[in-house]
């Protein structure tokens, strides 16, 4: 499967002075689990994920976002901004998507992404077509919307990072999907 087949739609990922989202973002803190998972790096702790969604299920099909779901990612070291977006460039080009996407992306990902402090969250929310970015600085309540994806395409690159079958860390996406405990 060829990952840039998938990408034939214009790219569509705002910040959030751009425009809202129909997800309803009010109840899914109160969803259930569908799975965890931890991802360590030799011995280095990165982060513990959450998938959620309203029922606790998880469908399993070719569109890794088929219905709507949170993935929750609390992470368990500093991580820069620039990090981030190196790293989840080095997963979009192991998972075959183009460069001029991954350029696309990351360029936009860039107006969206924190710098990350050990005990901050990110929380990705998709309605299964579009989804929103959400951050919670570690030791504070509210959680905030730091930017909106317009675009199934991206949407699914991104969420592919963790999902896809593809991925670089199959036992994780087994762990989150519910496959394994």
């Amino acid at each position: 499967m060829v990952a840039s087949l998938f990408c034939a739609v214009p790219l569509q990922a705002q910040n959030v002075a751009g425009s809202s989202i129909t997800t309803d973002t009010s109840s899914w803190q109160q969803w259930q689990t569908v799975g965890e998972a931890q991802l360590t790096w030799f011995i280095f702790d990165i982060y513990k994920s959450r998938l959620k969604t309203p029922d606790g299920q998880y469908q399993v099909s070719g569109d890794v976002s088929p219905h709507p779901f949170a993935l929750e990612i609390n992470y368990q070291r500093d991580i820069s901004k620039e990090q981030l977006l190196d790293v989840t460039d080095e997963q979009w080009q192991k998972l075959g998507f183009t460069q001029a996407y991954r350029q696309q992306w990351i360029s936009e990902l860039n107006t969206m992404f924190p710098d990350i402090k050990k005990g901050d969250e990110l929380t990705y929310l998709t309605d299964g077509r579009n989804g929103q970015l959400i951050y919670r600085q570690a030791g504070s309540k509210p959680y905030q919307t730091i930017g909106y994806v317009k675009d199934e395409c991206l949407n699914d690159a991104f969420l592919s990072i963790w999902l896809s079958p593809q991925t670089e860390f199959p036992k994780l996406r087994k762990q989150l999907i519910g496959q394994v405990r």
